[in-house]
């Protein structure tokens, strides 16, 4: 009888991915770019270890948004001090930090546990075409 082999952190083998995002739907981007920080394709998966590739995205000023998204979307932050509650629509959040409005799709995609936060130390966010990761990909 054989018996299934539970997954060893040793056994997990990590890639890059490059993800350029001009042009494509924010939340059906960022359910793939979770996917891949998750690494459910993996056929060793298992939900208790961190078995995500890394991710670096690209283009994120271009990224588009269906309907009045654009103008009606709000993002919200919190200082911590009364009368600190920041709020801007998805346009602001464009022009002064575009890199965050795709770390905050992927992280509303990935399961809120205490392995969150490891996955979103692999992905990686440019506004533009250039990034810092052009070695991780010639091999």
């Amino acid at each position: 009888m054989k018996q299934t082999k539970s997954t060893k952190t040793n056994d997990i083998k990590r890639e890059w991915h490059l993800v350029d995002v001009k042009d494509k739907i924010l939340g059906r981007i960022a359910s793939d770019i979770a996917l891949l920080l998750m690494g459910k394709s993996k056929p060793y998966f298992v939900r208790n270890l961190d078995l995500g590739d890394y991710v670096v995205v690209i283009n994120a000023k271009n990224v588009r948004t269906t309907g009045k998204k654009e103008d009606l979307k709000k993002y919200f932050r919190f200082s911590g001090y009364p009368g600190g509650l920041k709020a801007e629509t998805l346009k602001e959040l464009r022009e002064r930090k575009p890199e965050e409005i795709i770390t905050h799709a992927v992280s509303g995609m990935i399961p809120q546990n205490k392995l969150k936060a490891q996955m979103l130390k692999r992905l990686y966010v440019f506004a533009g075409e250039e990034h810092n990761y052009k070695d991780k990909f010639n091999k």
